[in-house]
């Protein structure tokens, strides 16, 4: 005869416990899976470290179970050790119109919101925004790289680059103080710096993408150009991840980091929210340029891209990378 869930508890068997939420999953019993999860929680206060146990269980309701029961997900203390952001995790099976009439107002509804308006779900112009931009993806950004979730975990596949085959030799060049777009670009990658072992430099020039480039440390790169829209999709990457080891934040999240840096650095951030339309504009007249050098890391993961503006005569130099 099988352990009850309280003998299981008490004897803090976490194979069988692992066990008992894959049974409780495929029975769709969703109400014992919400037992499993505070029960475990509850365990951790005499003594029994069954966190991994309420973390699973929380993990399994936000994925799997009907969305009455997926958004329950979101208040539990059990999110530390979750592969994602809770609010990705929900989007992933369950459309916005199952959804809400279950979620209370707040940072968790809204970034549900975007989460499924990035998956195709239209979202009414009255609900409220935390990220300060458009619900629904504008016609000139690029396809995001959405993550999925499974029982193993998470994967989130970086955007495609173009090979990097243009040899730039470089200028030597000192950086303006333009302390405003640098930490917008910190902040962008902090999971990576913070949380992981990641470094994260940037440097803005009055010049050329070759001047950018010199002023951080570089005496020559191999480039190639990019979009507008492939840019914005390795930023938008780069601020959903947490790196190598860091929490990752979401596809919603790094959007939002994404648009926050570029209105940053064209100036359009002192007017924020700013309009889509105008801000498409000015992200149309900039040039992108990936790039790699020969210390460049070939492993783990790394940010390398200038954006300059012909117009202004300025260019910034962006580069992270964070190592497995």
């Amino acid at each position: 005869m099988a352990a009850s869930l309280d003998e299981l508890i008490r004897r803090a068997d976490l194979d069988e416990l692992v066990r008992f939420v894959d049974s409780t999953c495929e029975a769709h019993d969703w109400e014992l899976l919400v037992d499993v999860r505070n029960e475990a929680r509850a365990a951790v206060s005499t003594g029994r470290q069954l966190w991994p146990i309420a973390t699973l269980a929380n993990y399994r309701l936000a994925l799997w179970s009907p969305a009455e029961y997926a958004v329950r997900a979101l208040d539990d203390t059990a999110r530390t050790f979750m592969p994602g952001p809770v609010s990705e995790i929900i989007a992933v099976h369950h459309r916005w119109d199952e959804l809400e009439e279950h979620l209370a107002e707040g940072h968790d509804r809204s970034l549900i919101a975007h989460e499924r308006a990035m998956r195709g779900d239209e979202i009414e112009q009255n609900e409220t925004s935390v990220l300060d931009i458009p619900f629904a993806v504008q016609t000139w950004e690029p396809m995001y790289e959405l993550a999925t979730y499974s029982d193993d975990g998470v994967d989130f596949p970086e955007p495609n680059l173009p090979r990097a085959v243009d040899l730039m030799t470089t200028s030597p060049c000192q950086p303006t103080d333009d302390p405003e777009s640098v930490q917008a670009f910190r902040r962008l990658v902090e999971p990576w710096t913070v949380q992981s072992n990641g470094d994260a430099d940037a440097v803005v020039v009055e010049g050329s993408t070759a001047d950018a480039l010199g002023a951080l440390g570089l005496s020559q790169a191999r480039t190639t150009p990019l979009t507008a829209s492939e840019a914005l999709a390795w930023l938008a990457w780069a601020g959903a991840s947490g790196g190598a080891h860091g929490k990752r934040r979401g596809t919603a999240t790094g959007r939002g980091e994404a648009w926050w840096f570029l209105a940053t650095f064209t100036g359009m951030a002192d007017d924020w929210p700013c309009d889509a339309e105008e801000l498409a504009d000015v992200l149309d007249s900039l040039d992108y340029t990936a790039y790699t050098y020969d210390k460049a890391p070939t492993g783990g993961w790394g940010l390398h891209l200038v954006i300059e503006d012909p117009e202004e005569g300025l260019a910034i130099a962006l580069r992270a990378t964070d190592n497995d």
